[in-house]
C-alpha cells in the first residue's frame, strides 16, 4: 500500500547500510539524521561507533550533516551533536516540516539535495514528504520505544511493507527526477 508522504524513499536496516558516496554520487548535499533509534539507541546516551564512523566518511566526502530530533533533552542533543560532529535542530516537532527546513536554511543547501534518514513513517516520513524531501527509513536500532511508538510500528510496517530493502528503486526513481 502506498500512500504519499507514508511510503520511504529507500528503506535500509541501518545507517551503516547508506552508502555516502551514492548519495553524493545521487546529487545529495545534505543529510539530516534523526537521533533517537536512528542514530542513537533508545535508552543509550552515545551513538553506535558505526554511526559514528558513518558520519566522518559523509564528511570526509563533502556530505553536510545535522541532526533534526524531537527528543526534549537539550543536554542528550548536545552531546550527540558533539559525537558527530553535526549541528542540531532541537525541538524539530516532526512531522511538521519547520524544523527540517530551518536545518536547510542553516546548512544552505535546498530540499532537492537534502535527504532525511530516520525510523519512524509518522514522523520522519511525514515531515520529510510536507518539507518535498525523501526519506530513507531504518529499522529501529533499539527494541525501546515511546509507549505511542510502539502502537504506530505495526502500522509503519505494514504501509513500508512493499518497499524492498536495498537501493535499486530509490536509485531508479532518484535518477528517473535527473534525467
Amino acid at each position: 500500500m502506498r500512500l504519499p508522504g507514508l511510503t520511504p524513499w529507500c528503506r535500509v536496516h541501518a545507517l551503516s547500510e547508506v552508502d555516502p558516496a551514492e548519495l553524493e554520487a545521487l546529487g545529495f548535499r545534505l543529510v539530516l539524521l534523526d537521533r533517537d533509534n536512528t542514530c542513537v539507541p533508545r535508552g543509550e546516551s552515545d551513538p553506535t561507533p558505526d554511526v559514528v564512523a558513518w558520519c566522518e566518511r559523509a564528511r570526509e566526502l563533502g556530505l553536510r550533516l545535522a541532526l533534526v530530533s524531537n527528543n526534549w533533552s537539550v543536554a542528550a542533543l548536545e552531546r550527540t551533536s558533539d559525537a558527530l560532529r553535526a549541528p542540531v535542530v532541537t525541538f524539530a516537532m516532526k512531522p511538521l516540516p519547520f524544523g527540517l527546513t530551518r536545518a536547510m536554511e542553516a546548512a544552505g543547501v535546498p530540499a532537492e539535495q537534502t535527504v532525511l534518514v530516520g525510523d519512524q513513517l509518522f514522523t520522519d516520513g511525514l515531515g520529510a514528504a510536507w518539507a518535498r524531501i525523501p526519506v530513507i527509513l531504518v529499522d529501529p536500532q533499539s527494541k525501546k520505544d515511546l509507549f505511542y511508538t510502539r502502537l504506530l510500528r505495526p502500522v509503519e510496517a505494514r504501509l513500508a511493507a512493499d518497499v524492498p530493502y536495498g537501493w535499486e528503486r530509490a536509485r531508479a526513481e532518484r535518477e528517473g527526477k535527473a534525467s
